[in-house]
């Protein structure tokens, strides 16, 4: 499991052996010493939940520059997987937000235009006009509940994927750009070859 990412949960595990993964991708557990109350850190789990980068997705990328990055950003901006991320996401808010605007208006143009309607009583002190205002509160509650289950449902998890394969494509890519054709690596950086 990838214990990094608080939404790991949204997604099945795809279990890779931890040899695939760089070092630094593991995470690391802080023991107890043996003597000197120092702490050690060891490599955690034998086997880290990673989703794969789909072979061939990962645009040619002259370095790890945010130039090099915004092209990767643009290549999953435009992979069919974000636009149907982004279309789920339209799916809901757009009517929703629609719903919601005319039943507020509603409330208003009856407030202003029939206040002899939400004069009238519905059970001894409360009116028709009170219960209209407490229904607003209620459907704000009821819209945000039903955004994060939509969310949760039908969202997150294709989210989460397309993040972690955008974060595997921008490492692979700083790892090319960081070892040159000739072997040198660092060359970028002017250390000169290994």
């Amino acid at each position: 499991m990838r214990n990094d990412d608080p939404w790991s949960a949204a997604l099945p595990a795809r279990a890779l052996p931890t040899e695939a993964l760089p070092a630094r991708a593991l995470p690391t557990e802080a023991l107890p010493a043996e003597e000197g109350g120092h702490r050690a850190a060891t490599a955690a789990p034998a086997v880290a939940s990673v989703p794969p980068v789909p072979p061939g997705s990962v645009p040619a990328v002259s370095s790890a520059s945010p130039a090099g990055c915004a092209d990767i950003y643009l290549t999953v901006q435009r992979s069919a997987a974000f636009q149907r991320v982004r279309r789920r996401h339209r799916a809901f808010v757009l009517p929703a937000a629609a719903a919601f605007l005319l039943w507020y208006l509603g409330y208003l143009v009856l407030a202003t235009g029939a206040p002899g309607l939400m004069a009238r009583e519905v059970a001894g002190v409360l009116n028709v006009g009170m219960v209209a205002g407490l229904a607003q509160f209620a459907t704000v509650f009821l819209l945000t509940w039903a955004y994060a289950r939509h969310a949760r449902l039908r969202r997150d998890g294709p989210a989460l994927e397309l993040r972690w394969e955008t974060q595997d494509m921008t490492r692979v890519a700083a790892r090319h750009a960081d070892v040159p054709a000739d072997g040198t690596a660092g060359a970028a950086r002017g250390e000169g070859p290994r």
